[in-house]
């Protein structure tokens, strides 16, 4: 199979837990990108946040950002943008506040974040700190719902970080019983977004793949997170970071190593190596533009 796109989550498999790119993962990317294949982010980010890496790889093109919302390669052109209404995220906001957690409006200029309301300290120094080292403009507020009472808005996206795991599952029966404008998607044990109807990682990825002219089966999907197992499965190639749980690891194809063992220049030279660049492909007439 030839490959023509290669598609990257970005925190467990791009950036590590301090926030940063090892070199050997930066030269792997721009390698693939040299060998004229297009290389696109695939993140639960906001857009600013991921835009901010994708500078850092010298990524041009769009990048799926908030969960598959916000669809772009700059702010003010998104190429596909879908968010929940100002009184859908009002709603949600005022139910969520009743669970000892953690709200981030993820908005694609700013990011409104209620203070935490459970007693754990471990949980307000866990809420995003990843993306935080990468961010754009926040502003923290004592009330979602007072603030949004006050100044409504639309999101892209709703992420939620919960004290007790069990809550998960609870809350994302009770969206799915309540609205038929949003979905609610687990992003690890203790933590889910809420997106709105038809919204993912996945359908974000297709809607890019039909943009570039690709067959699906021509696209490489790694990554680490359980929002991540729709497009590893439906791929051509599915790849699981080696430090990523059984879960998502038993959904892909092929399990690289993890990020310590750098896991992304390997998989990239195993897979790409072989693979003549794309534009002496076309010249040989062995694929078509």
């Amino acid at each position: 199979m030839i490959y023509r796109m290669l598609a990257l989550n970005i925190d467990g498999t791009i950036v590590n837990r301090s926030g940063k790119i090892a070199k050997e993962t930066k030269e792997a990317i721009e390698y693939v990108q040299h060998k004229g294949v297009p290389v696109t982010l695939v993140t639960s980010r906001s857009f600013n946040s991921a835009k901010k890496v994708a500078k850092s790889l010298n990524l041009t093109g769009p990048i799926i950002t908030h969960g598959g919302a916000y669809i772009a390669a700059e702010l003010e052109k998104p190429l596909y943008v879908k968010k929940i209404s100002e009184n859908i995220t009002y709603e949600i906001a005022h139910f969520l506040e009743g669970f000892p957690c953690q709200i981030q409006m993820a908005h694609e200029r700013q990011s409104i974040i209620g203070k935490t309301n459970s007693p754990s300290k471990e949980l307000a120094r866990l809420s995003w700190q990843r993306e935080s080292r990468l961010l754009y403009s926040k502003q923290y507020v004592d009330s979602i719902s007072e603030h949004l009472a006050a100044n409504p808005m639309t999101v892209p996206k709703i992420s939620v970080v919960l004290e007790r795991k069990e809550d998960v599952w609870d809350i994302i029966a009770a969206l799915t019983a309540m609205y038929d404008e949003v979905d609610a998607i687990p992003t690890s044990e203790n933590s889910l977004d809420i997106v709105p109807k038809g919204v993912s990682k996945l359908r974000g990825l297709m809607y890019l793949t039909e943009r570039y002219a690709l067959k699906k089966e021509q696209v490489v999907m790694v990554g680490a997170g359980v929002d991540d197992m729709d497009a590893m499965r439906c791929c051509g190639l599915g790849v699981a970071m080696g430090g990523a749980s059984a879960e998502v690891r038993k959904a892909a194809d092929w399990v690289t190593r993890s990020q310590h063992e750098k896991g992304i220049p390997y998989f990239i030279s195993e897979v790409f190596r072989k693979q003549h660049p794309i534009p002496f492909l076309k010249k040989m007439n062995i694929i078509k533009s």
